[in-house]
């Protein structure tokens, strides 16, 4: 697997770990088409050939930000069929990353808005700091969240508590996104009877 994209940087701990670092900081991290292309094509060879990797784990440059979400500066300057080509892009993206074949893990190190919510909600396990914050906030911009947020956000605080954060685009912490976890998890659980 190569290791030298434009966007994204990865590094290997123990030989069985790879860590990718989304490296766009001056930024936050925002996510414009070549850091989807980069994202497709290492979770792609990922998914052909893992080189005796045991876990994958995704995070952003710097304390700032795990990632802002779609590089709205790129998006103005483009037509809508540019946008739709885009757009196809992040899809395939969040798929590859959710097929990833061994745990992804998503160490949400600041703001994970928009884009950064979809790919933490798309994640096996999602570790964050104290000062990390979530949101998807592209229903702010008239957006519907479309990388697979609205079914992942909903899979992991439940459908209600889900569909209050995609209609609002409200940011959440991540010490409320724990506990409706909790809730969420402990109303699956069987009742005994």
């Amino acid at each position: 697997m190569r290791s030298d994209f434009e966007t994204i940087a990865v590094s290997r701990y123990d030989d069985q770990i790879l860590l990718v670092t989304l490296n766009r900081p001056e930024v936050s991290n925002a996510l414009n088409t070549r850091m989807g292309l980069d994202l497709v094509e290492l979770f792609e060879t990922l998914s052909i050939d893992l080189e005796g990797l045991r876990a994958v784990i995704v995070t952003g440059s710097g304390s700032k930000a795990f990632c802002a979400g779609g590089d709205l500066k790129e998006r103005n300057g483009m037509t809508d069929q540019s946008w739709q080509s885009q757009h196809v892009i992040f899809e395939r993206m969040v798929r590859a990353m959710m097929g990833c074949p061994i745990p992804l893990l998503a160490a949400v190190n600041g703001a994970a808005y928009g884009g950064g919510c979809e790919i933490a909600a798309a994640s096996d396990f999602v570790y964050a700091a104290a000062n990390a914050r979530f949101a998807l906030t592209e229903v702010t911009l008239g957006i519907m969240p479309g990388a697979g947020g609205t079914q992942n956000l909903a899979r992991a605080v439940g459908e209600r508590r889900a569909k209050e954060l995609i209609l609002s685009g409200l940011p959440f912490t991540a010490v409320e996104a724990e506990a409706w976890g909790s809730e969420s998890r402990d109303a699956l659980q069987p009742t005994g009877r």
